[in-house]
């Protein structure tokens, strides 16, 4: 029969500074358990829960970014046109009508997107079928 056993590591202390004031040393306590052949590593009961970072949508800022470098250029009239800047940019003009659509998003959710908050599921195909023109309408459909 398998037993449980378990191993402690650490105790909880202050973050000090290396001597080269270069990195910070954090320690945390751990415990290891063998259970079933399994190890899990478990937190101290009174420790606060961990979450990774969030994740940068990268498709996301980069159209975000795309549309509003396009916008800047069209209205600082280094292309007259819409198609002008298409072909100079070799995509298809549909593509970049419906991409600069993301530089009327509202700031919120623009910093969202850009700090990877965004709401879950919101996704490029999504902004580029429909969106708003008012505000408060984006942040209710898309969520905040």
């Amino acid at each position: 029969m398998n037993h449980p056993t378990t191993i402690t590591l650490g105790k909880i202390t202050k973050p000090k500074m290396s001597r080269d004031g270069r990195t910070m040393i954090v320690s945390i306590p751990i415990s290891f358990r063998r259970q079933g052949g399994r190890k899990r590593a478990v937190t101290p009961a009174a420790a606060v829960p961990w979450s990774p970072p969030a994740r940068v949508g990268n498709t996301l800022v980069k159209a975000l970014v795309r549309a509003h470098r396009w916008r800047g250029m069209l209205e600082s009239n280094l292309f007259a046109t819409m198609r002008e800047l298409a072909k100079a940019e070799k995509i298809n003009e549909s593509y970049l009508c419906r991409l600069l659509r993301l530089t009327l998003l509202s700031p919120k959710l623009t910093e969202a997107i850009l700090n990877g908050l965004q709401p879950a599921g919101l996704e490029l195909a999504k902004l580029l079928k429909s969106i708003p023109r008012a505000w408060d309408e984006q942040d209710a459909i898309f969520g905040e």
